[in-house]
């Protein structure tokens, strides 16, 4: 590991306070990352000297914001090793950029008898949006199964395509299993069949270097605010030649080049699909954000998260009567569990009062919870500022429920 895990743990002050009197220790990362004070202080610096609206201003306050907006969106392209600046939408969030590119994509490319694919184990933004769409336009959605350790049923996935599926909706990591899917190999199937792959990156972009350019995606989705960033800001990444064919989503300012009584003219990429004053203090914060995690290293970043992985799973293990939800052999550093037959509510209700923020439920997948016929899970997902010790506390928190249900 090439970086000090107490000097990065410094920068998240928020780790340091006590719940219950004990000291925090969160792992509810999948739900939302914490923010490091470089995210923190460049929101604040924007509000203190920056703060003015972009692109509508000639003064020195907007050029200013304006040339710091563009120069963030720079910043995301490099890190995703997109092909240009003009092909980086900016959204408030992984949702607001799937549900972007199924109603675009539905209302230009989708009519009845038409199908799309997805996947069993997506989160709702990659599920609703085109169950929407679908029964807005006569479409069939079709769902792909898993395999019993959490992993993606290719073979099923590929014997869904027919000549009426028109594009594939699925995630790179599954927020419930943990489960890495073989996204590149996905998209060169499909487009040997001439059909556009968009994926979920949500819990992709915080654990693994992703690089849009080798995978080949047609569209990448993803939020800031799981990858150390701040809440209502995201990222949509799209090949141009979609972009350019797909209508806007929303209207208003910023997207329109002309308007006159008689019609309006859309603005080029990528404003054409940033209506309205953007988030503009969310993407000063994604940018300190983006830098934080390349002066880590995603390569540094996924393999210490990997150690903390398999610590778990090797801990928990130990326990008797758990029961492991995602045992894929490419995994991200989460575990969903059960122990024994008690609710994950008061499972975790009791590890919480330990000082310990797991989250329990269905985590937005309940097509995925319902195929294993169970309430929910705990979760509890680890990220780069987490240490061996406090997995540790997590198993002897466990153990106590278990011993406290017994």
């Amino acid at each position: 590991m090439s970086f000090d895990i107490q000097q990065v743990r410094a920068d998240f002050p928020i780790l340091s306070q006590a719940i219950y009197k004990r000291p925090l220790i969160y792992f509810d990362n999948a739900a939302t990352t914490q923010k490091p004070l470089q995210v923190i202080n460049a929101i604040s610096d924007y509000y203190l000297h920056d703060n003015c609206n972009i692109h509508r201003g000639v003064h020195y306050l907007s050029v200013k914001a304006t040339e710091a907006f563009e120069e963030a969106r720079k910043e995301v392209r490099e890190f995703i090793n997109a092909p240009s600046t003009h092909e980086v939408i900016f959204t408030k969030g992984a949702s607001e950029s799937l549900n972007l590119v199924a109603a675009s994509f539905g209302k230009k490319f989708l009519k009845e008898g038409d199908e799309v694919i997805t996947t069993i184990m997506e989160h709702h933004s990659n599920f609703v949006p085109w169950q929407i769409i679908c029964g807005e336009k006569g479409a069939v959605l079709r769902v792909a199964n898993i395999l019993p350790n959490g992993e993606l049923d290719q073979e099923h996935l590929y014997s869904l395509i027919t000549d009426r599926t028109k594009i594939i909706a699925l995630t790179h990591v599954s927020n419930v299993l943990g489960t890495i899917n073989p996204i590149k190999d996905i998209i060169a199937f499909a487009h040997g069949k001439g059909i556009p792959v968009v994926v979920d990156g949500a819990q992709g972009v915080s654990h693994i270097k992703v690089d849009v350019t080798d995978l080949d995606c047609d569209f990448y989705c993803f939020s800031g605010h799981k990858m150390y960033g701040p809440m209502g800001i995201g990222v949509l990444y799209g090949k141009e030649k979609w972009l350019e064919e797909l209508p806007p989503y929303q209207s208003g300012g910023e997207m329109v080049k002309d308007v006159t009584i008689e019609k309006t003219t859309y603005n080029e990429l990528p404003f054409k699909f940033e209506a309205g004053t953007p988030n503009v203090e969310g993407v000063m914060g994604l940018r300190a954000a983006v830098q934080y995690l390349k002066n880590l290293g995603m390569e540094e970043i996924h393999a210490y998260e990997d150690k903390l992985l398999k610590h778990a799973v090797e801990r928990l293990s130990a326990i008797r009567d758990m029961r492991f939800f995602g045992t894929a052999l490419l995994k991200a550093s989460l575990v969903s569990f059960l122990i024994g037959d008690i609710h994950p509510f008061d499972a975790g209700t009791i590890i919480d009062k330990m000082g310990i923020a797991v989250r329990t439920g269905h985590h937005c997948a309940q097509p995925l919870i319902d195929h294993f016929g169970i309430p929910g899970t705990v979760r509890a997902s680890f990220a780069f500022y987490n240490t061996i010790e406090e997995i540790d506390k997590l198993t002897d928190a466990v153990s106590r429920v278990k011993t406290m249900f017994s």
